[in-house]
């Protein structure tokens, strides 16, 4: 299975690589940005397209006709739909989440900024999200940006994953690490 991650990692990285040097070859990488991001907020919110994107059982050209229509409805033009038609034609398509993620990241290291992927067990007001990125901005020394999750099971607190580094305040971490040390007392 490592093998497989490694490889759709692999293929992620590359894909996004080259699109963001097109991208700045083209002067439109606010474009590309913007336009990845409307799609990848698609993704999230439509469970039918997620499906299309993830799943073997369409063929290529319908995955495509199916993006025509969506691109042209979500005003996602340019390079960015012409990289995710390609993506479909390449039978790539179910790697297109690791891509839009890998180009996000490599815009961010560019630009010397810093994602955190910060998980809540509710959404987050805009001036909490506002809040938290002050703090890891004057934490970490450099512009942070945030992308946020929500994972009811957390039951409430915070999960925030920097590079490496991860805080984990959840409730539901807490909870488990009481009945693990209530198991070892009793």
């Amino acid at each position: 299975m490592t093998d497989n991650v490694s490889l759709v990692s692999g293929v992620a990285q590359r894909y996004a690589s080259a699109l963001l040097e097109l991208a700045e070859d083209q002067g439109v990488t606010a474009d590309v940005e913007r336009d990845l991001s409307s799609f990848a907020a698609l993704l999230t919110e439509s469970a039918d397209l997620d499906r299309l994107v993830r799943s073997p059982a369409f063929s290529a050209e319908e995955q495509l006709s199916a993006l025509n229509a969506l691109l042209d409805k979500a005003g996602i033009s340019g390079l960015a739909a012409n990289f995710v038609k390609l993506t479909a034609q390449n039978r790539r398509l179910f790697v297109l989440p690791g891509m839009i993620k890998a180009f996000k990241a490599l815009l961010a290291e560019k630009r010397g900024e810093e994602t955190a992927e910060v998980t809540s067990a509710a959404p987050l007001s805009d001036d909490h999200v506002a809040a938290l990125k002050e703090a890891l901005s004057a934490s970490l020394g450099k512009s942070v940006n945030i992308a946020v999750n929500v994972d009811p099971a957390l039951i409430g607190g915070l999960v925030v994953k920097v590079g490496s580094r991860m805080i984990d305040t959840s409730l539901r971490t807490k909870l488990n690490s009481l009945k693990f040390a209530m198991k070892e007392v009793g």
